[in-house]
């Protein structure tokens, strides 16, 4: 006699529930199987409790999935940002891109700022918005996403990055203006964001240069000019001063120090 006939039907049961993945249920199956024999539960009750739990279970999978497809380089939310910190960061419009509003409209946002001020926690906290609202999300840094698309088109699948960038509900494009970009890299980038723009598709864009200086990035005043006119077209720009985060506990005299 085969070793699954010869398991008791509780144990058997487990088994099955596991082979069909409802990892969750299978543990719960011997206290729920108590509390009914005692009339603690009925068995609908007992059945919508555990099948709630695996529920829970996959929505977390889920959740954490997408998290993990938007190439965040961490998980920050807007609980977690310091606002005294930086009170020159206009707290509403934030809270009002995190609403996830202009992602329905297609609007973009960009934050400006010195290396530091938050503004990457500030575009990883609305991903994060957008992500658990079930919305595909994706975030790179600028010169590794030129690097990217010129791979692309250098190997002759850039009409498939095409259709995954389109397809994103939102686009973090961090770090703009730390690295200048070539002729190609700023085609590639100028036809990304036009494409995103004829699809009404969100962008954020974070950078230490402000927007009538991305000349100076793209060394093409007409690229630069295009790029800018399609991203800030229907755009909420934040320009954020203040110290480093990363130098907050430092002493002024410490960083007078290091600067000079």
């Amino acid at each position: 006699m085969s070793a699954a006939v010869q398991a008791s039907p509780l144990n058997r049961l487990s088994a099955n529930l596991e082979a069909l993945g409802l990892d969750a249920v299978a543990p719960m199956v011997p206290d729920y199987v108590r509390l009914v024999a005692d009339g603690e539960r009925d068995l609908v009750t007992a059945m919508l409790e555990m099948t709630e739990a695996q529920l829970a279970t996959k929505l977390r999978a889920d959740d954490e999935r997408r998290i993990r497809m938007a190439n965040f380089p961490f998980v920050k939310t807007l609980a977690d940002f310091d606002w005294s910190f930086q009170p020159s960061v206009p707290r509403g419009a934030v809270e009002e891109l995190a609403t996830l509003a202009f992602l329905e409209r297609g609007d973009n946002a960009i934050f400006v700022g010195s290396p530091g001020v938050g503004k990457t926690h500030l575009s990883v906290a609305i991903g994060y918005e957008a992500v658990m609202a079930h919305r595909q999300v994706y975030f790179a840094d600028c010169a590794k996403l030129v690097r990217d698309l010129k791979s692309a088109d250098d190997k002759g699948t850039l009409d498939r990055r095409w259709r995954f960038f389109e397809h994103c509900s939102l686009l973090i494009v961090d770090e703009l203006g730390y690295l200048g970009i070539d002729k190609q890299g700023a085609d590639l980038l100028f036809q990304l964001v036009n494409r995103r723009y004829k699809l009404a598709r969100s962008t954020i864009v974070t950078t230490n240069v402000g927007v009538g200086r991305w000349g100076d990035v793209f060394g093409d005043n007409v690229t630069a000019s295009a790029i800018a006119d399609r991203l800030c077209h229907h755009c909420t720009v934040m320009r954020i001063t203040g110290r480093s985060y990363r130098l907050r506990d430092l002493a002024a005299s410490d960083i007078d120090e290091k600067e000079e």
